[in-house]
């Protein structure tokens, strides 16, 4: 029996080593690509939930969970999970400063995810929280580090931000001319020009927010394929804004 135990002990494989953090890492990059697809959202839950329960520290893994976390809140339509999940969106990237302080990826999801959330309570209570400072400080913490990080991404959610703001804090021509810098250096950001569209529109030149939302209808989606179908199906609804303004 001894001789037995032995051998079914010496048989049994070694238990499998967690993943190292670049290996989750890359899995949540190659996700990412397709993270419109449920099967997708499911695996990529999984990873993160796997991967910060082996490297709950590490920065590269916590500011990814933080994007995903915003990329879900960006498109949702119920105030109240659009809320529950840009907090832990904030939350992870709130953890991914703490990790590494001058890592600009985590400044950015935390302001992100602040503005998801902003939205989903509301702008005025948001601004009421005090939310709009701690936005503009990672934002800014962000730009200076990095500007051209995700298509200029930190200049887009400015350009946005100028928008976003009830009268008389508003500035139309700030927004344009943060966005517009966006769309020239890449003209393949499709929620660059949305967004341009949109101030144009709020800012009664109908002409040219058609001109503007033209270019996401008819835009490529190679350049990132969940981000183009989500910045083209929101156009829909801006170009028919837009078409009533130019009856």
């Amino acid at each position: 029996m001894r001789l037995l135990l032995l051998s079914l002990l010496v048989s049994v494989p070694a238990l499998a080593q967690p993943a190292s953090a670049a290996d989750v890492v890359t899995k949540l990059d190659e996700l990412w690509k397709t993270r419109d697809d449920a099967a997708s959202m499911k695996a990529t839950d999984e990873a993160i939930t796997e991967g910060l329960k082996a490297f709950p520290d590490d920065f590269e893994v916590l500011w990814r969970a933080g994007r995903y976390r915003w990329w879900i809140a960006d498109g949702a339509t119920d105030e109240k999970l659009k809320k529950q999940i840009a907090k832990e969106g904030w939350t992870f990237a709130e953890r991914a400063v703490k990790a590494k302080g001058d890592g600009m990826q985590g400044h950015y999801y935390v302001a992100l995810n602040i503005g998801a959330y902003s939205q989903a309570v509301g702008i005025l209570k948001a601004l009421g929280e005090g939310l709009e400072g701690k936005f503009n400080d990672e934002l800014e913490k962000a730009r200076k580090a990095d500007a051209g990080f995700d298509r200029h991404g930190p200049v887009n959610a400015k350009g946005r931000y100028y928008w976003e703001l009830p009268w008389p804090k508003r500035d139309l021509a700030k927004s344009r001319s943060e966005l517009k810098s966006v769309a020239e250096k890449h003209p393949e950001h499709l929620r660059a020009w949305l967004y341009l569209a949109e101030t144009e529109l709020k800012d009664g030149n109908a002409k040219e927010a058609k001109t503007n939302i033209d270019k996401v209808l008819n835009g490529s989606d190679s350049y990132d394929p969940p981000e183009a179908r989500r910045m083209k199906k929101w156009a829909k609804t801006v170009s028919e804004a837009i078409d009533k303004e130019l009856k």
